[in-house]
């Protein structure tokens, strides 16, 4: 019987609400198969912050390390800046441990009805893999005369030709593996003359060795605007750090909600744990309230099952997600219900049993 070793950072705001109701449903879909999870759950994120002045302790990474995979609510408080939070645990994670493919997909549902008229159900269906250790989030750069007239920031984004050639290879072996076998490429290189340059050069390189795989290169405004405008197109999608982030929250939204996008962070080599972690970040507004939809977390946790190869475990979650969403209730606000976090979730876990 397989046991699992699970780092649960619930984090702040919605986070705990989110990641309660997940935790129950994964236990439900693995039982089935002999999944055991041995949750430890640790208190770091902005409550932390307030009583120590960091985000996590200084040994939070080697305290991470022996786990399976890691499992996210969410970071961030309105009083505390977002570079605090972002540098002083998300970012640490993805870099220690090499997860270098954020993987995020957009599906949508049956029942769910995007803000794009007279798509149908199935017809958005998009995977996007966004570069997760480098690029612009790579934090270089310095302040000088800070808080003068004379102020100076540089931010300096870093591609390498390893960084870019092994997120791109990634997405094209998924581009392979689905019946459509499309991938685009987002890119700037129009207005960034070395870092992108080396990204299209890198993508065109690989390209070459994935001929069934139909390709294009879309400059980032532009993909944008396709996204509104055709995003049914769209099959698996490629990005750097930052152009992922934003494409991702508008893929978000076109398939219904952010209650519904989630994520994994991966080391494909499983030589570091992985971190699964819904998308839609702390949502203070509703904290505490017992409304936040717990969906996306749930996916997250499908995901973090499909990566500990319990595929039957996922797709027992896939399709109780599929069949609460198809039936229309119950569903939360930003679906346009009434229905609480635990509701909501404990109808998936329903479901599962069911099946």
């Amino acid at each position: 019987m397989p046991k699992f070793r699970i780092a649960v950072l619930a984090g702040d705001g919605i986070g705990p609400e989110v990641v309660a109701a997940a935790i129950a449903v994964l236990e439900a879909a693995a039982a089935p198969w002999g999944g055991v999870f041995d949750w430890t759950r640790y208190p770091w994120g902005t409550n932390y912050y307030f009583e120590h002045g960091q985000m996590a302790p200084p040994d939070f990474l080697d305290r991470l390390q022996p786990h399976d995979a890691i499992f996210l609510g969410a970071v961030g408080h309105p009083k505390v800046q977002d570079h605090i939070t972002l540098n002083g645990l998300l970012l640490p994670i993805r870099r220690r441990f090499d997860q270098f493919i954020c993987l995020r997909p957009a599906y949508l549902y049956d029942g769910v009805e995007s803000p794009l008229k007279n798509k149908r159900a199935g017809e958005i269906d998009m995977l996007v893999f966004r570069e997760n250790t480098e690029g612009e989030y790579a934090n270089i750069g310095g302040r000088l005369y800070a808080q003068t007239d004379h102020d100076i920031a540089v931010q300096t984004s870093l591609f390498t030709r390893r960084g870019c050639e092994r997120i791109i290879r990634a997405a094209f072996d998924s581009a392979r593996a689905r019946p459509r076998k499309r991938l685009a490429s987002i890119t700037k290189s129009n207005a960034q003359g070395y870092g992108m340059v080396l990204w299209d050069e890198t993508f065109a390189r690989v390209a070459a060795e994935f001929p069934d795989v139909a390709t294009e290169s879309l400059l980032i405004d532009r993909a944008v605007m396709e996204f509104v405008r055709r995003p049914e197109s769209f099959d698996v999608v490629v990005a750097s750090n930052l152009f992922g982030d934003i494409l991702t929250d508008l893929a978000a939204i076109i398939v219904g909600s952010m209650g519904l996008a989630a994520s994994g962070n991966i080391d494909p080599t499983r030589k570091n744990p992985s971190m699964f972690e819904p998308v839609h970040g702390s949502a203070p507004d509703i904290a505490g309230q017992g409304i936040a939809n717990p969906l996306a977390a749930i996916l997250s946790g499908a995901m973090m099952l499909e990566f500990l190869k319990l595929p039957e475990a996922a797709g027992a979650i896939h399709q109780a997600v599929r069949d609460v969403l198809r039936r229309g209730e119950p569903r939360t606000a930003d679906l346009g219900g009434r229905a609480t976090t635990a509701a909501v979730g404990a109808a998936v876990a329903d479901a599962i049993r069911r099946g």
